[in-house]
């Protein structure tokens, strides 16, 4: 299971996030580094569960998990993601929290999603 991704894709998600990286993600269960492939490096990650299609839930999860890697203010994006999390199916939300969040990802989501109920 592959699925290729960059952190371009969060700029789908409306968050006023702008900046375009010269990065390509691949999400696998066997490898993981940055390692050259043709003219690009790739970077790939171990993840064991990521769906197939790419939700606007799940990536905004994503942003969260790599929110440190991320060129922009996190203050800024955090408080977007807040209100971005309010407009989004509070159960579909939620189980992409636990399924594809990590431990500190799914501690920020615990006080948005409590104040969404």
């Amino acid at each position: 299971m592959k699925r290729r991704t960059s952190p371009n894709a969060y700029n789908q998600l409306g968050l006023g996030t702008t900046q375009l990286y010269n990065k390509r993600v691949v999400y696998n269960q066997k490898r993981h580094g940055t390692f050259p492939l043709g003219n690009r490096m790739v970077t790939f990650e171990r993840r064991m569960n990521v769906p197939r299609q790419l939700s606007p839930e799940f990536l905004l999860v994503d942003l969260v998990n790599e929110l440190g890697d991320l060129a922009e203010d996190r203050d800024a994006v955090l408080a977007r993601v807040r209100e971005r999390a309010k407009e989004m199916d509070p159960r579909k939300l939620s189980r992409a929290v636990s399924l594809y969040g990590k431990y500190s990802t799914q501690k920020k989501f615990r006080g948005m999603l409590q104040h969404a109920d």
